[in-house]
């Protein structure tokens, strides 16, 4: 990734179970100018205990009656997944997809996927995240809802594995206040652990997302949709397709205003430097023979002369030459 943020377009579950839908996602990605698009794939019949699973859900009509029949009506299959993930390439950008079971990660190799998205509903799932660390792919594992210990057994696994890890630090509160996004943690996690760390952002807008880039986010991931009244978990808190390519241009332009860490004067303040900056001046005539003392020097612009941290290179020393008042004093001046 190096100083360009990685950015990762999280159509989720926001394709309702409709490759139509889907591939238009896809289109808003890649028109956006993001680096990757995500989905998520999960085996709804080990996703809850079956009481839970089978409870009367209201929220999404459309989606279905219970929690099991609207989780089913969001995966797709095998076939469609090959389809999405060609044309995603197609269109010259990644695919990335959430596995959230063990049979999801064997349904995703089957597809042939080249990376790891673990959320932060599995970053506590031990067993889980071993299966993925002996892959041995690069893994994006988000830190939300857990404890620093629970974080670190889950770092750990992915250090014994030899396994790239890049973590995305989040809030899992959807959507996320402002006042809880806590980009401070961002640092905290590089010091902590020595490896990359981004941002997966559940804000509504996306300053916080702009602020987590300049703070050194690598990567990061946002939710987006067509449209934010669609039925659905995610659609609210996501971005529209006009914000999603607002935010990844104001992206690129942080990213390039963060730079790199240079000592010095860069070119561009050259002519700024020669005209502000203060240099060593003659109060009033100096006659040659004279020898120059604080009393006869002053400073003022421009700032192509004698610094005054240099006064030592002519005070004490003679004048070679007749020096006018309010001149710009050189060493050829002195002898």
């Amino acid at each position: 990734m190096g100083k360009h943020c990685y950015v990762i377009a999280e159509a989720g579950l926001n394709h309702n179970g409709s490759m139509k839908l889907a591939r238009q996602l896809v289109g808003v990605a890649a028109e956006a100018g993001a680096d990757c698009v995500k989905f998520q794939k999960r085996n709804v019949a080990t996703l809850a205990v079956g009481p839970l699973l089978d409870a009367e859900d209201d929220r999404f009509p459309s989606l279905g009656a219970t929690y099991r029949e609207i989780r089913e009506s969001l995966e797709f299959d095998l076939d469609q997944y090959r389809e999405l993930k060609g044309l995603v390439e197609e269109k010259g950008l990644d695919f990335l997809c959430t596995g959230f079971d063990v049979e999801s990660v064997d349904f995703l190799e089957r597809l042939g996927v080249d990376a790891y998205k673990m959320a932060s509903h599995s970053n506590t799932n031990l067993h889980l995240l071993r299966y993925v660390a002996a892959l041995g792919k690069p893994v994006f594992l988000s830190t939300g809802a857990c404890t620093v210990e629970e974080l670190d057994d889950a770092v750990q696994v992915f250090k014994d594995g030899g396994a790239e890890l890049t973590l995305l630090h989040c809030i899992s509160s959807y959507p996320t206040p402002v006042e809880q996004v806590n980009l401070a943690m961002i640092h905290w996690y590089t010091e902590r652990y020595a490896v990359p760390v981004g941002y997966s952002g559940h804000e509504i807008g996306y300053l916080p997302t702009l602020s987590a880039v300049a703070r050194g986010a690598v990567a990061i991931e946002r939710h987006f949709t067509v449209d934010n009244t669609l039925p659905g978990f995610d659609h609210k808190l996501s971005l529209v397709p006009e914000e999603l390519k607002a935010m990844v241009e104001a992206i690129r332009s942080v990213e390039t205003s963060v730079g790199t860490i240079e000592t010095g004067v860069s070119e561009f303040e050259q002519v700024t430097r020669g005209k502000y900056k203060v240099s060593m001046v003659s109060v009033g005539s100096i006659p040659k023979g004279a020898v120059l003392t604080e009393e006869m020097i002053t400073y003022k612009n421009p700032g192509t002369g004698i610094y005054p941290k240099d006064a030592g290179l002519v005070l004490g020393k003679r004048a070679s030459v007749d020096v006018p008042g309010d001149t710009l004093i050189d060493e050829g001046m002195v002898q």
